[in-house]
């Protein structure tokens, strides 16, 4: 396996133009044999910092953070969307935001073309869940399929969580339209949207594994028979996820399954040496896990 980090500049006009507006785009690439994985920057996201502490211990917590570089008040995660190139498959794993989301998202296409690519060349658009920042990017700005020559397959306990009617009033306020936006895009997707189970095989390579708890249906994705893992958000940052796994984020949906999940991930990953591909970890997301007493720490590899 070789894993580099390359940082990748390109405007329309010209990488002066780019550089004059502040665009850049990081990449990192990491080679399986025949398959080739790079994570492209759809931007960051802007969050209060109770996103991150919620109820949580907040002394202990702050510490943490503090110990990250994490400034008080906010938090800027990267938004690593994951591409795989297999054959003449091209891969991606979740969307990003799209325009409707963030100001500070929505960079996906610009950084496809970095890499000569366009969304007509996608083959294949797999989600982990349909968060804001995962699945909108799917959708244009006039309420099209952006990949149009693509697949799409979404686990189906997360697209019937979506889509149950009922989601709206269970979800509470503050992620109310997250519910609306998720089955609005999923409506718009239509026929083009397939449905997997736990343990299938997506695609040649790529198998599905329920890691719920993010969300009720959140699913990551083993690379070439176990070589990597996709997690989406399954582990949601590389502080407070990894130094207390056990602590119930509110971040998460399900705060307890997603506990369970985040803590079993994280061990099998440290004892089996297996990189880790991450939607909000630093360093274009691409890392090992390594275990110290009860704590795991991210080891970004570039």
């Amino acid at each position: 396996m070789r894993i580099t980090r390359r940082s990748v500049l390109r405007g329309a006009t010209g990488l002066g133009a780019t550089l004059a507006f502040g665009r850049a785009w990081a990449a990192t690439e990491m080679d399986l044999g025949n398959l080739q994985i790079t994570t492209l920057s759809d931007g960051h996201l802007q969050l209060p910092e109770s996103f991150l502490i919620g109820d949580l211990p907040r002394d202990e917590a702050r510490a943490i953070l503090d110990a990250a570089g994490v400034a008080a008040g906010g938090y800027e995660p990267p938004c690593n969307v994951t591409l795989l190139r297999s054959g003449a498959d091209v891969v991606l794993f979740d969307a990003g935001a799209g325009p409707g989301f963030m100001q500070s998202t929505g960079r996906l296409p610009e950084a496809l073309a970095a890499l000569d690519l366009t969304p007509d060349d996608i083959t294949h658009v797999v989600f982990t869940h349909g968060h804001p920042d995962h699945l909108w990017g799917a959708i244009d700005d006039f309420d099209e399929p952006l990949f149009v020559n693509a697949r799409h397959l979404i686990g189906r306990i997360e697209r019937d969580y979506w889509t149950d009617p009922e989601t709206p009033e269970s979800i509470g306020a503050e992620r109310q339209s997250f519910a609306a936006g998720a089955a609005r895009r999923i409506e718009l997707l239509a026929d083009r949207l397939e449905t997997f189970e736990d343990g299938d095989e997506v695609l040649p390579g790529v198998v599905g594994r329920a890691s719920f708890g993010h969300t009720p249906g959140h699913m990551s994705f083993e690379i070439g028979g176990g070589r990597a893992l996709v997690a989406g958000d399954a582990i949601g940052n590389a502080h407070l996820a990894l130094a207390r796994p056990e602590w119930p984020m509110p971040a998460d949906q399900e705060p307890e399954q997603a506990a369970r999940t985040r803590l079993s991930l994280l061990q099998e990953l440290a004892e089996r040496e297996v990189p880790l591909i991450g939607f909000h970890l630093p360093g274009g997301g691409i890392g090992r896990v390594a275990k110290n007493g009860d704590e795991f720490s991210f080891v970004s590899e570039m």
